[in-house]
């Protein structure tokens, strides 16, 4: 670990002003009076620069001093949004039994609300889908096979959630993630000619029999109720995803997965291309 910047802001209290916004930020609450969120450890801070994303503040642990792999970084903010901490503060500030070198102080971007709606799109529609731990992998997974955007209606856990910020590894940076009125989405997206794709335990079509590269939303539900009655509604297609072993289901990060990997095999690999 470097020393840079030569004199940071040092906060040593966790009643400091400064230190009490950072930690409202690890309550829903506090990012959405603020529009910030916190981009916790070295890779996601190196992933929100990248980004060209607004950077309020990057604290690192004073006592570990500025990671190598920041420095360079680092040295183009101006030094009044780099901050040295106090371990206790550290803690204060970040959501994991161990507190990582460094966090920033992240702008929410704006997400472009036409990239669902591109020709031949592919996005992920989650309805009801309440753990971060899975908000966060799909939102990696989507950006993984180049999804165009994921969308989050009413219940699903907050993307900026710090759990899910961890999950998305940065993922959260590159793909459109748009929270919205699915009942008004839904049949936006129907009226332009998008097929709206759901999985069920009772189709009798796999998802390796869908033609995927037609321009589609997948609908995906949560695991305790899976997707609503509204939904299942307005769906264009049900599939399943094949087991061959005892288990009846896979978790919905899982199962997204599978299927959004189907989608780019057939988009990108197939011969019938």
């Amino acid at each position: 670990m470097t020393q840079f910047p030569q004199h940071p802001i040092m906060l040593n209290s966790t009643q400091n002003p400064r230190v009490k916004s950072w930690s409202s930020l690890l309550e829903k609450k506090g990012r959405d009076k603020t529009g910030m969120f916190l981009a916790e450890g070295i890779h996601l801070v190196q992933e929100a620069l990248r980004a060209g994303l607004e950077i309020s503040a990057v604290v690192y642990d004073a006592e570990r001093g500025v990671p190598e792999e920041l420095a360079a970084a680092l040295a183009r903010l101006p030094e009044a949004r780099i901050f040295a901490a106090s371990p206790g503060v550290m803690a204060k500030c970040t959501g994991t039994d161990t507190p990582p070198p460094v966090f920033a102080v992240v702008g929410k971007p704006e997400p472009d609300l036409s990239a669902p709606f591109r020709p031949g799109c592919l996005a992920v529609v989650l309805d009801g889908v309440r753990d971060p731990g899975n908000v966060g992998t799909i939102i990696r997974t989507a950006d993984a096979v180049g999804a165009d955007a994921v969308l989050l209606g009413k219940g699903c856990a907050d993307p900026y959630n710090p759990k899910t910020v961890r999950s998305t590894m940065g993922s959260l940076f590159h793909v459109p993630v748009v929270t919205g009125d699915l009942w008004s989405l839904l049949p936006e997206a129907k009226r332009k000619g998008i097929r709206l794709v759901g999985t069920s335990l009772q189709a009798t079509a796999s998802c390796y029999e869908l033609d995927w590269k037609p321009a589609t939303w997948l609908l995906m539900g949560s695991e305790a109720d899976g997707l609503s009655a509204d939904s299942i509604a307005l769906m264009d297609e049900a599939v399943r995803i094949p087991m061959r072993g005892k288990a009846e289901s896979l978790n919905v990060a899982m199962a997204s997965t599978v299927l959004l990997y189907e989608a780019m095999r057939q988009r990108m690999f197939s011969k019938q291309q």
